[in-house]
């Protein structure tokens, strides 16, 4: 199958450079020849378009389009038409005589719209396009000349006369489209893979307060960390993205600080999650799947908004959001978000504080060309989250049951505290060769630093309330990462078969960095603490070693479209990966890998609203080590086959899909029974699963997100675990519902109520499977009331109070979930 797939990559590639003059030969679209019989009476000659204004109404964007002297336009509504994300208005016997620019473009001029183009198409003809950014717009979007004003969005029949428009629109859940699944702003009903997206709107109907969090609405995703933990990791699909997975991206770059810190929610513009093996697109990591944080970007309308938040355990944040132009030409825009939130916790002496600023400003240098700054400074504070024992919790003690808010660590600086601050600064530009091919430069580059001492447990006596701890010191530890991903996407035909295009290399370099400490520190009584115990004497010191990671990429993309109902993807990727440990006796540790990942899918559809699917994946990630006889470590490798189907229903307001997929893990690294001081790769883990996601709007008002997962994730082949061993982390059944309803007409207009139910089964507490964590069903609910520019809202989580248990990292670290949690929020919008 490798094989196959290099040499296909070669032969597509070569076939591709022959053709120099492939930009030359693309053909504008022939003119429509209708019009409507009223059109008939407007002057033969050609109107001259002078001037265009771009407005935000209450409802959408109202576009305007100002001719010399007034004269009318003969605007045909049978010549509009939806392409991909865009909505497409041809508008004949026009021509385009702006003062300063032969084509008009204003960037983001709404948070559904990416850009508003209008372009002259022949020597009589503009097209006037309106480009969503995650899929087609749903806000109205009126074409406005002179008394007459026309509907561009699908489904509204076209107006006789001067139109008004009224009413709101609800965008709800459903978003039709992602990057994440192809590197392409590609329809999810066409890519032959599992891809969900967590919008805006759902994050705040929830407000929630971490990924972790935002997550639960999506099959097959479980959290790896607790909710108070400083980290991000998850299991998707069975296997962990965590540190050694590393598959956290930030719009589309790798950057491993987005799993050693957490993710600042209010610069989130959207979440995309990505199942199954992703090295044909994104180089190594974990085989179960990969998640895309996509941060906010400026908008070209002016748009501030101001949200403050109070709740229960002395919670306490405010957040700003400003955007708009930064000067008349709106070629400079700006966005501006910043943040600040103290909390206490559930847990005795445990609180948190976070700090979030995020400037970004979009420079369009002209009609083809953008270039957007971005940065964001993020501070954390904490203590570090160690969680309670098994036994105590989940498994029975002798001395009886640990209550939740008991802390293991101690609450003074000097002994715990995980203090983490991360600078991010980078840049995109973007480029459009012509109408079909787009060139695309990305680099960032992120500093972490996180001072700490670590407190961790490290056995319980046999008196079952005596607990052993450590404690590393570290102040110097730093990780910083560097990435550049340069890529071109087109769209060409070969006779009556389309092709996209992807093309591209990247490059990332991370270098993580301590020296640290080891202090013995005197046991807790788990049942009866006393705290602030002084620190022991050093047991060892651990000299700063750099480890030095770089990967570089090279990959190749091809979505056909054999037929209008069959599309065939096609893609691949060879990485070259190495890791460098700068040890301080000059003898440094080195290891190079090398992997090529392919994948294909097909996509079958037999009507508009149902798309069937088929696909093949795979992905690989670097272990680094030696055998007993000095032999390398092969890369870890993730093969995927999955099946299913997407359909639209309800006028397409709601989205389903349902997989089936087997993702088989081999060269896993386990003890070598020859040589126990040494490991072989015989080791295999294999998970078996159903999917089940169901996202949109049932009824105006009224909006879904649910979710079921069925996952069978087992151990096949190890020396030291017994196989048939379940993976932990991994509930056999999981459920989520999320629904809100907003009262739409009458004096309740804008009263909306929301009500949530997550169920996770029992799942094992550790590979051994020697301890089960328990199955819980979680209930939450909100209430919230949104008038012109003001929304006020008040959720509650855990509404009924249940004990339950978040996740379990070991038998020593077992962490509950929170209590009753209730969270009031005012946000002006202005």
């Amino acid at each position: 199958m490798d094989r196959t797939f290099a040499l296909w990559l070669l032969g597509l590639a070569s076939g591709l450079m022959t053709q120099a003059g492939w930009a030359a030969e693309l053909q504008p679209n022939q003119p429509a020849t209708t019009v409507k019989e009223w059109m008939a009476q407007i002057e033969a000659e050609t109107i001259k378009v002078t001037g265009v204004n771009v407005d935000r109404t209450a409802t959408g964007v109202e576009i305007t389009l100002i001719t010399a002297d007034g004269k009318p336009l003969a605007i045909d509504t049978t010549q509009f038409r939806t392409e991909g994300n865009s909505l497409i208005a041809e508008i004949p016997n026009a021509v385009l005589t702006l003062p300063d620019t032969p084509a008009f473009r204003v960037e983001n001029p709404s948070e559904e719209i990416s850009a508003v183009q209008i372009v002259q198409q022949d020597s009589t003809r503009i097209r006037v396009s309106v480009i969503g950014n995650n899929a087609l717009p749903k806000q109205e979007i009126t074409l406005r000349a002179g008394n007459f004003a026309y509907s561009l969005n699908p489904e509204l029949e076209e107006p006789d006369e001067e139109v008004v428009v009224t009413g709101e629109s609800q965008r709800g859940y459903r978003v039709p489209s992602a990057t994440t699944g192809s590197r392409t702003e590609t329809p999810i009903r066409d890519l032959p893979f599992s891809v969900q997206v967590v919008p805006q709107e759902l994050l705040e109907d929830r407000q929630v307060q971490g990924v972790n969090e935002a997550l639960r609405t999506v099959s097959g995703v479980t959290t790896g960390e607790a909710s108070q933990s400083a980290f991000e990791s998850f299991t998707i699909r069975g296997f962990s993205t965590g540190f050694a997975g590393g598959n956290i991206f930030r719009n589309g770059l790798r950057d491993g600080t987005n799993i050693t810190n957490r993710i600042a929610i209010p610069n989130i513009e959207r979440i995309e999650v990505l199942k199954g093996p992703a090295g044909a697109l994104f180089s190594q990591g974990a085989p179960g799947g990969t998640i895309n944080i996509v941060t906010k970007k400026p908008l070209s309308i002016p748009q501030y908004s101001i949200q403050g938040t109070i709740g229960n355990f002395d919670t306490y944040g405010g957040s700003v959001d400003f955007t708009g132009p930064l000067n008349d030409s709106k070629t400079l825009l700006y966005r501006f978000t910043a943040g600040a939130s103290t909390t206490g916790t559930f847990i005795d002496f445990f609180d948190r504080r976070n700090y979030l600023i995020a400037p970004v400003l979009t420079w369009q240098i002209s009609p083809a060309t953008k270039l957007t700054f971005e940065g964001e400074y993020t501070v954390s504070q904490q203590p570090n989250a160690r969680g309670l024992p098994a036994r105590g919790t989940v498994l029975p003690n002798i001395n009886g049951k640990l209550p939740r808010n008991r802390f293991i660590g101690e609450p003074d600086d000097e002994l715990d505290k995980n203090n983490r601050s991360s600078v991010r600064l980078g840049y995109t530009l973007e480029h459009r060769l012509n109408d079909n091919w787009q060139l695309q430069n990305a680099f960032r580059v992120t500093f972490l630093r996180t001072p700490q001492n670590s407190l961790f447990p490290s056995a319980l006596l046999e008196d079952e309330r005596t607990l052993e701890r450590g404690l590393f010191s570290t102040q110097d530890q730093s990780q910083d990462n560097y990435a550049v991903d340069t890529n071109i996407v087109g769209t060409f035909k070969t006779g009556n078969i389309a092709h996209r295009l992807l093309f591209g290399f990247d490059f990332n370099r991370d270098i993580y960095a301590a020296s640290n400490r080891e202090f013995a520190l005197a046991p807790i009584d788990i049942f009866n603490p006393i705290y602030r115990q002084p620190r022991g004497e050093l047991l060892g010191e651990f000299p700063r070693e750099p480890f030095i990671t770089n990967a570089f990429g090279i990959y190749l993309q091809d979505q056909i479209d054999l037929l209008p109902n069959l599309k065939l993807l096609l893609g691949g990727r060879f990485d070259i990966v190495s890791q460098k440990i700068e040890l301080t006796s000059g003898s440094d540790s080195f290891q190079q890998d090398e992997a090529f990942s392919p994948r294909i899918g097909l996509v079958y559809q037999p009507t508009d609203s149902l798309s069937l699917y088929a696909s093949y994946s795979r992905s690989f990630l670097q272990s680094v080590g030696t055998a007993f006889d000095r032999s390398l470590f092969r890369p870890e490798r993730g093969t995927q086959y999955e099946v299913g189907l997407k359909a639209d229903w309800l006028d397409r307001r709601v989205s389903t899909t349902l997989a089936l997929y087997e993702i088989t893990r081999s060269n896993v690294v386990t003890t070598d029974p020859a040589n126990p001081n040494f490991s072989i790769q015989t080791g295999a883990q294999r998970s078996r699963g159903i999917e089940l996601d169901v996202t949109g709007e049932i009824l105006p008002g009224w909006k879904i997100a649910a979710a079921y997962a069925y996952t069978d994730a087992r151990i096949t082949a190890d020396n030291t675990i017994a196989v048939g061993n379940r993976l932990n982390n991994v509930p056999e059944h999981a459920a989520s519902l999320w629904t809100t309803y907003e009262v739409q007409t009458g004096s309740l207009k804008g009263l909306g109520f929301g009500f949530g139910i997550f169920y996770v089964g029992q799942r094992q507490g550790d590979l051994d499977n020697s301890f089960q964590v328990p199955s819980y069903t979680r209930t939450d609910a909100a209430l919230f009331y949104r008038r012109d520019n003001y929304r006020i809202g008040l959720n509650i989580e855990n509404l009924f109070d249940i004990s339950y248990f978040e996740t379990a990292e070991s038998p020593l670290r077992v962490y509950y979930g929170a209590p009753f949690t209730i969270r009031g929020t005012v946000s002006w919008t202005f």
